[in-house]
């Protein structure tokens, strides 16, 4: 089915299922994009740098204070939605050479068509499997990787496990950092997995999440960030940010997230499972 133009927006099939970009009728440019039904990503065409969805701006604390403001970095996206955070790194780190594997090659040329990215910005997108794309490149290329890869709302097993990780960890370069946007509901037991296995291969690990999702009140997301060197990340400046956020985010590390995780077991290929299905009446 080709593009066309509905009273809610534009919307195509593509690869994953049917895509739809929403306009936002009172705020000219910015648009949400949603994947049979749910939503994948929000942006703003004229001004990249504000961010509607509260997970992309806590990942967006990681990428503002990991180095000095304005420096570029070189940063590998694993899943492209509808591009906002390479869009959002090319606005505050001009210079920046930015990657990006998405799988759905339908969902890439659509949202290239009806949101171009900006001009003169270096990102490179590449239809491809995040495994398959991880386990091929070269070593020690990368000073952040972002996984945030969803196949029907959930992380797919095949992108949870050690050996996965161990593949992703070998792109970083010396201080590089890892950041992983997970979803889980009560008991955060696929976040709790995916923790222990980053503690195996990092030697820092720290989770952000709404103080509701870490009690298990409600479904929602949880960002884990994780450094091969104590102290590499910036955890004061990253808890601020949460704690000032429009919709707060708690920050656990150390010895908290020794005890949230406790009992949580090592994830490899032979025991990963996606993330949970949100529930049907999120969205």
């Amino acid at each position: 089915m080709g593009g066309r133009k509905r009273e809610t927006g534009i919307a195509e099939r593509v690869d994953g299922g049917l895509a739809e970009l929403c306009p936002d009728d009172g705020r000219p440019g910015r648009w949400t994009l949603l994947l049979d039904g749910y939503p994948q990503s929000a942006l703003d065409l004229e001004e990249p740098r504000t961010l509607d969805f509260e997970y992309m701006r806590r990942v967006a604390s990681v990428i503002d204070a990991m180095a000095p403001a304005g420096a570029p970095l070189s940063v590998l996206h694993l899943g492209g939605g509808a591009l906002t955070l390479p869009r959002y790194v090319a606005a505050t780190r001009p210079g920046s050479a930015q990657r990006v594997v998405e799988r759905d090659a339908a969902l890439i040329a659509f949202v290239r068509k009806h949101l171009p990215l900006p001009r003169g910005a270096d990102i490179r997108v590449r239809a491809a499997d995040a495994r398959e794309a991880v386990e091929s490149l070269a070593p020690g290329r990368f000073d952040l990787v972002i996984a945030d890869v969803y196949g029907g709302a959930r992380v797919p097993a095949h992108l949870a496990s050690l050996e996965f990780l161990t593949a992703a960890s070998r792109l970083l370069r010396p201080g590089g950092i890892y950041v992983a946007n997970l979803a889980d509901g009560a008991g955060l037991g696929f976040a709790r997995g995916q923790a222990v296995t980053l503690r195996r291969l990092y030697g820092e690990v720290v989770l952000l999440a709404e103080p509701s999702v870490l009690r298990g009140r409600r479904f929602g997301n949880v960002i884990l960030v994780a450094a091969a060197e104590p102290g590499r990340i910036p955890q004061a400046r990253l808890a601020r940010a949460g704690a000032g956020d429009p919709f707060p985010a708690r920050l656990v590390a150390e010895n908290d997230l020794t005890d949230l995780i406790a009992g949580a077991k090592v994830v490899t290929d032979a025991t990963a499972v996606p993330s949970p299905a949100p529930p049907a009446n999120l969205f």
